[in-house]
């Protein structure tokens, strides 16, 4: 699928993704065996594995375990128009919303950029279809810098060596995650002729919120809620590919950013303090940008 490189289970997981997402792959609908997907993928049972307790984890699938294919899980109550959905639910219809103006700014302040990668797909499949055309494109991103002590994930028994196991995992993820944004925002310059700008910078600590600011009249904020989780580490998650059939279970506290429900406040004469509320998140966003962040590069 990507020349000589051997896939990640991020790979397999990000096209599995796509296919639930656009229907390829229908709610309740079983998928192929593991033997199936790693012959279809190329790779060994264990990619294809933590792929899909990966999707498990975004509420993507259901019923993961050995011998029994999973199945896309059933699509859940819709929630009414002020309620909170998942990020990865409600980001992607607010970005379109976004896109759809001439100049389009975001800022983000996030852990990784996964959400963010995946909801952008909405939006730049629109501009594709000519369904909307901003004139720019402005995207600004704040995650935690690799030369910080995580808070999380950390192991539960604080093995050191797991500790840093799961900082290079989580360095691979970012750095991946970003140069996809990256490259895909700015693919509209030539396809397009939008004029695109990414920028990151490195922030000091582990951001305990996400919070995504649109055209600076909307912002949308969801915790980071900690939790006592298991994640399978071979030898091979030095550099995340995954692969490793028989690796070790290790038991950390990690968060479930796609899934944090996103709370929204819009700019609203009528609503003096949702509008209080995304002055000060853009005020503490571009101090924050302005002072202690540094330059990251995404390698």
């Amino acid at each position: 699928m990507n020349g000589n490189r051997k896939l990640s289970s991020q790979d397999i997981a990000d096209t599995l993704r796509e296919r639930i997402r656009t229907g390829t792959l229908k709610a309740g609908e079983r998928l192929p065996t593991q033997a199936e997907l790693a012959g279809e993928f190329g790779v060994e049972r264990g990619a294809v594995r933590q792929a899909m307790k990966k999707l498990q984890s975004e509420g993507l699938l259901s019923h993961v375990s050995k011998g029994s294919p999973p199945r896309v899980a059933d699509a859940g109550p819709a929630l009414g128009p002020q309620g909170p959905q998942p990020s990865m639910v409600a980001l992607a219809p607010r970005l379109a919303a976004a896109f759809a103006e001439p100049d389009v700014r975001v800022d983000v302040v996030s852990y990784t950029a996964e959400t963010l990668m995946v909801a952008l797909g909405e939006p730049v499949r629109l501009i594709h279809e000519g369904r909307i055309a901003p004139k720019s494109v402005t995207v600004r991103i704040l995650l935690p810098s690799s030369d910080i002590q995580l808070a999380f994930p950390v192991p539960i028994d604080r093995d050191a060596e797991n500790r840093e196991r799961l900082h290079r995992r989580w360095l691979t993820q970012r750095n991946a995650q970003g140069q996809v944004l990256r490259h895909n925002l700015r693919a509209l310059r030539a396809s397009h002729g939008i004029d695109v700008s990414v920028q990151f910078r490195a922030l000091p600590f582990t951001t305990p919120v996400k919070l995504y600011l649109l055209n600076g009249r909307e912002a949308l904020l969801a915790y980071y809620t900690l939790g006592p989780q298991q994640l399978e580490l071979g030898d091979s998650d030095s550099d995340s590919d995954g692969d490793s059939d028989g690796g070790e279970n290790v038991d950390l506290y990690d968060v479930l950013g796609i899934k944090a429900p996103l709370f929204s406040f819009g700019k609203d004469p009528a609503a003096a303090r949702d509008t209080l509320f995304v002055e000060e998140s853009q005020r503490w966003f571009d101090a924050l940008w302005a002072t202690i962040t540094t330059d990251l590069t995404l390698s």
